[in-house]
C-alpha cells in the first residue's frame, strides 16, 4: 500500500476513533449492528459539524484534542507508544510525555480533517474480545477504494474509551510506537528532549 494512502487511512481512523468511541455503556456494543451503525453515523455527523464550523485551523485542532482527551484512553496509548522507556520514566516525565503525546497526535491527524468531507462509514459487526470490544467498520472516502477499520474499546479506565485501531490489519498504535521510538533513539534516549520536541511536532 502506498505510504501516502496508508497515512490517509491512519488519519481517518484516528479521527473517527477520537470522536466515536465515547463514554457509551459497553452494552451498546453488545446489542445490534444497527445500533452500532447509528453510533458511527452520529460520529460522522459530528466530524462534519467541526469541519463546517468555519473555525480557524488552530481552533479546530483544539477541538480535536479535547475530543481525543475525553474519549480516548490517552494515558494507556501514551505508555504504549513510549514502550519500555515508560518503565524507567519518572511520574513527572510520564505525565509530561502524555500531555505532549496527546497534542502531537491531535495536530498530526487533525490538520487533515478536511480529507473526510464526503466520507462514509458502515459498521459491519461488533464482538467481545479479551481486552474489551472490537467494532469492525468499512470506510469509504471519495476517490479511494473502501477499506476496513477496526476499533478497539475497553472500560479499564472506568468508562468505555478507545485505545487502538487497525486499518486493513495495520496496528496504528504500534506504528506510532515505532515512530516515537525512532524519535527517542535520534535523541540518544533523552526523554526530556523528546517531550520538548513533541510539543513542536505534528
Amino acid at each position: 500500500m502506498p505510504s501516502n494512502a496508508l497515512n490517509r487511512r491512519h488519519f481517518i481512523a484516528t479521527t473517527l476513533a477520537g470522536v466515536a468511541l465515547t463514554a457509551i455503556p459497553v452494552s451498546a456494543f453488545a446489542q445490534t449492528e444497527a445500533s452500532a451503525k447509528a453510533l458511527v453515523n452520529s460520529v460522522v455527523t459530528e466530524i462534519n459539524r467541526v469541519i463546517a464550523s468555519g473555525k480557524s485551523e488552530n481552533a479546530m485542532l483544539r477541538d480535536f484534542e479535547k475530543i481525543f482527551v475525553q474519549y480516548a484512553d490517552v494515558p494507556i496509548m501514551a505508555r504504549y507508544a513510549l514502550g519500555v522507556d515508560a518503565r524507567t520514566a519518572s511520574p513527572s516525565q510520564l505525565k509530561k510525555f502524555t500531555k505532549a503525546f496527546q497534542g502531537y497526535i491531535s495536530r498530526k491527524y487533525g490538520r487533515r480533517f478536511r480529507e473526510f468531507i464526503g466520507g462514509e462509514v458502515n459498521v459491519r459487526n461488533a464482538r467481545k474480545i479479551k481486552a474489551g470490544y472490537e467494532v469492525r467498520t468499512l470506510v469509504k472516502l471519495r476517490g479511494s477504494a473502501p477499506f476496513d477499520v477496526t476499533f478497539l474499546v475497553s472500560d479499564k479506565s472506568g468508562r468505555d474509551k478507545f485505545y487502538n485501531m487497525f486499518i486493513e490489519g495495520v496496528n496504528l498504535l504500534l506504528t506510532e510506537r515505532t515512530e516515537i521510538g525512532a524519535m527517542l533513539d535520534a535523541r540518544k534516549g533523552n526523554l526530556n528532549q523528546l517531550i520538548k520536541d513533541l510539543d513542536r511536532t505534528g
